[in-house]
């Protein structure tokens, strides 16, 4: 018989109090220890729903020492739930390294899902989600920003960040610099909180706004950034014509492998594009 403890990764409101599901209140009042990032930050929430259950810090400081104490209780039969500051765990957010360390010593995870700041900026910013690409918090210095911006400028979908509102600035200066004045951006502030906000437009009509009124810089901040349709759709005609020729001297599977690693874009639809063409 396995009396091994069970490790809960539970979400919690990311603003709005009323967003804290029936079943996240439950496991919390039922396991022996709630893990969270700040005791004192999560007092109002536990208070609020009158939670009694003891909480252990956990952090991005102690979580390696934390978690091999933890797991020697989750081994002996405790079970722990891991919060966050706000919304799921894990998520730019400390947690992974206990995780990791549960699975591996065959420990019961178990999700319990609810508020993420990211999926509900994406479901209201009305920018294509089909494909997007999370990358947390940038690098604090400009360099290493653009750095990484001119690594992701390319990818399919929408580019999807968090920011801090003394960077938000000096990081949309940066994604016009990299990725040029005509891509879109969307900001969302204070999810679910009463100044929710969202904003979409060019980098220099969102810092324009930024720059109105110092409320304003206030909150905290998803950013997102629209796919490059123009660059899209210009390496996609691109790889049409170089197949239109490639066709004349090679078999079709030859010429797409050729182009699609060539330009980056989808064998499947280079394929189709092919079959048409002979």
């Amino acid at each position: 018989m396995n009396n091994r403890g069970k490790l809960y990764i539970v979400a919690t409101p990311i603003g709005n109090l009323g967003d804290m599901t029936f079943r996240a209140i439950e496991v919390l009042k039922s396991v022996d220890i709630i893990l969270a990032e700040d005791t004192r930050h999560c007092a109002r929430l536990l208070s609020h729903y009158q939670i009694p259950t003891k909480v252990w810090s956990m952090h991005n400081f102690n979580e390696a020492i934390q978690a091999e104490k933890i797991l020697e209780h989750l081994m002996s039969g405790q079970s722990f739930a891991v919060i966050s500051d706000a919304g799921t765990p894990l998520i730019s957010d400390p947690g992974w390294a206990l995780v990791k360390m549960a699975l591996d010593a065959e420990i019961d995870v178990i999700a319990i899902p609810g508020a993420c700041a990211l999926i509900a900026a994406l479901s209201i910013a009305g920018l294509p989600t089909q494909q997007f690409h999370f990358f947390g918090f940038l690098p604090a210095k400009s360099s290493a920003r653009q750095t990484i911006l001119k690594q992701v400028c390319a990818y399919e979908g929408t580019l999807a960040f968090y920011e801090s509102p003394h960077r938000l600035i000096e990081m949309l200066e940066d994604c016009q610099q990299v990725l040029g004045h005509e891509r879109v951006c969307c900001i969302v502030k204070e999810l679910t909180k009463i100044f929710e906000t969202v904003r979409v437009g060019r980098a220099s009509e969102l810092l324009a706004w930024l720059n109105e009124k110092p409320e304003h810089l206030k909150g905290e901040f998803v950013v997102l950034i629209a796919p490059n349709t123009i660059e899209a759709d210009t390496s996609q005609a691109a790889a049409q014509s170089l197949l239109k020729l490639l066709l004349q001297h090679l078999p079709l599977k030859t010429a797409v492998k050729i182009v699609s690693e060539h330009y980056e874009v989808n064998k499947n639809a280079l394929y189709d594009f092919g079959l048409k063409e002979k």
